[in-house]
C-alpha cells in the first residue's frame, strides 16, 4: 500500500515510540460504529500527553496474574503476517518489521504503536494494584478492527513462553475503552508470533482477584 497514506509521529516516551495511523483503513474501518476510536487516535496523533508517560507504572512492565487462560489458535492470520513481516527485515527489530508489514499490507490494521493511559480515578483498584498515583500508561502494538470488535494485538517472540502477556494487553484494552468510551465488550486481545496466537475477551471482573 501507499506509503503516503500513513501518517506517523515520533513520541519521546522514555525512548521513542512511533505512532503510526493508515489513513484510509482508518476512515473505513471506523466508520461503523467506532466513530469514537478514530475520533481518539487522530486526535492523540496531533496532541498526545507526553508527560504521563515519562514516570508511573507502564502495562508492559506489570506482573500482576488476572488468571486469564486465553485460547490458543496456530495458524491465525496475524501469525501468517508477521512471518511474512519477518522475512522482510526492511527494519532494524522484529517488532517493527512485523508493525509496518501489517499496516501496510494487512486490510484490517489501522494503527500501531497506539499511546494510551489510564488515570487513578478510572478505575476504583487502580491504587492498590499499581501502588502509583501517576497515569497507567503503555503502547499497543497493532491495532485491528475485526468485524465489530476492536481487536488489540501484542507481538510476542516465543508467545508460548510468556507469562504476563494476558495481562499486558487486558489493561491495554481497558485504557483504550476508557480513552475512547467504546464499551469493553467491543474489545478482543491477543498476542502472537509467526507460529501461534493466545486471544481472550477482556472483562472487568478479571480484575476482582487481581495479584502480584
Amino acid at each position: 500500500m501507499d506509503g503516503f497514506l500513513i501518517k506517523h509521529v515520533a513520541l519521546k516516551h522514555g525512548w521513542y515510540y512511533f505512532y503510526r495511523l493508515h489513513t484510509v483503513k482508518l476512515e473505513g474501518l471506523c466508520g461503523n460504529g467506532f466513530s469514537n476510536l478514530r475520533n481518539y487516535l487522530e486526535d492523540t496523533f496531533k496532541s498526545c500527553p507526553n508527560e504521563f508517560f515519562e514516570k508511573g507504572p507502564r502495562s508492559s512492565k506489570l506482573k500482576i496474574d488476572l488468571g486469564i487462560k486465553p485460547t490458543e489458535i496456530k495458524n491465525h492470520e496475524v501469525c501468517q503476517l508477521a512471518e511474512q513481516g519477518l522475512a522482510t527485515a526492511h527494519y532494524g527489530t522484529a517488532h517493527s518489521n512485523v508493525q509496518m508489514f501489517m499496516l501496510q499490507n494487512d486490510n484490517k490494521t489501522i494503527s500501531m504503536e497506539v499511546p494510551i493511559w489510564l488515570h487513578p480515578n478510572e478505575w476504583t483498584g487502580f491504587e492498590k494494584a499499581f501502588d502509583s498515583k501517576d497515569p497507567l500508561s503503555g503502547h499497543i502494538d497493532v491495532l485491528r478492527i475485526e468485524g465489530d470488535k476492536v481487536w488489540v494485538w501484542d507481538f510476542k517472540p516465543k508467545a508460548d513462553k510468556e507469562k504476563y502477556a494476558t495481562t499486558q494487553t487486558f489493561f491495554y484494552a481497558m485504557m483504550l475503552s476508557e480513552r475512547s468510551k467504546i464499551p469493553l465488550d467491543k474489545f478482543m486481545c491477543g498476542y502472537f508470533d509467526e507460529k501461534t496466537s493466545f486471544v481472550f475477551k477482556p472483562e472487568l471482573s478479571l480484575t476482582l482477584n487481581a495479584r502480584p
